[in-house]
């Protein structure tokens, strides 16, 4: 299953697109405002007066960047940043993947072991970020697109 994620450029909170192979409007990422520390909101489709599915919020009180990730209410894992120089690589708490990225933080691949869980593209020359998302058959495609969404935090957090 492919997704595709598009940040909305011209907005006071992040704001992102997500549409599957056929174009189809999949869910939608809303940040917050006034908070402390980076938030997004994950809802299905482009309905943002339901309540969320998903949600990422950044973890104030911690050494290295982290983000928990909350998927339909219930805190699934915490995404905590490796400290490297040439590589981005990311643990996730509670799960037995590992996520890991090239030194331009445009290639990440999200491992079980040795079997890919999902690949994470950052596409190059886009206005606005654009990713595209490659799951495997078989995984949550919502909480892979949460730990998607939350490489793109770290990395706003990381560049800021």
């Amino acid at each position: 299953m492919k997704l595709y994620i598009k940040q909305r450029v011209f907005s006071f909170a992040d704001r992102f697109a997500i549409k599957d192979e056929h174009g189809n409007d999949v869910y939608s990422a809303v940040g917050r405002i006034l908070s402390l520390g980076k938030k997004l909101d994950i809802y299905e489709g482009i309905n943002t007066n339901a309540a969320p599915v998903g949600k990422i919020e950044q973890r104030l009180m911690s050494i290295t960047t982290r983000f928990g990730i909350i998927v339909e209410g219930h805190h699934v894992t915490d995404m905590v940043r490796k400290i490297t120089f040439f590589s981005n690589d990311y643990r996730l708490e509670g799960l037995p993947w590992h996520l890991e990225g090239d030194f331009l933080a445009h290639e990440y691949s999200l491992m079980d072991g040795h079997n890919t869980v999902m690949r994470l593209s950052r596409k190059w020359f886009t206005w606005g970020d654009s990713y595209e998302l490659d799951i495997a058959d078989g995984q949550d495609p919502l909480l892979c697109l949460c730990i998607a969404l939350a490489v793109d935090c770290c990395m706003c957090v990381r560049n800021n």
